[in-house]
């Protein structure tokens, strides 16, 4: 969810045109995500993701191509 907000915030501001420049503008948003997600398991000693929150990651994704190639955009 933090990824997903960040990335629509930062979409916000630098209004992506091209596929390379919304991945370029998603990529941001996982690694503001990917830093948060390594703070929290530093400090609860725990992993956020599980077998369980990978599934969903993976089905998001898919849906993220579905949708690229929907729109007639190529994924790279």
């Amino acid at each position: 969810m933090l990824a997903e907000a960040t990335t629509t915030e930062i979409s916000k501001e630098q209004k992506p045109a091209t596929l390379r420049e919304n991945k370029a503008v998603a990529r941001s948003g996982g690694e503001v995500a990917g830093i948060a997600r390594k703070e929290a398991e530093k400090r609860t000693g725990k992993p956020v993701i599980t077998s369980k929150t990978a599934v969903d990651f993976s089905r998001l994704v898919s849906n993220l191509i579905v949708d690229a190639e929907d729109k007639g955009e190529k994924p790279e």
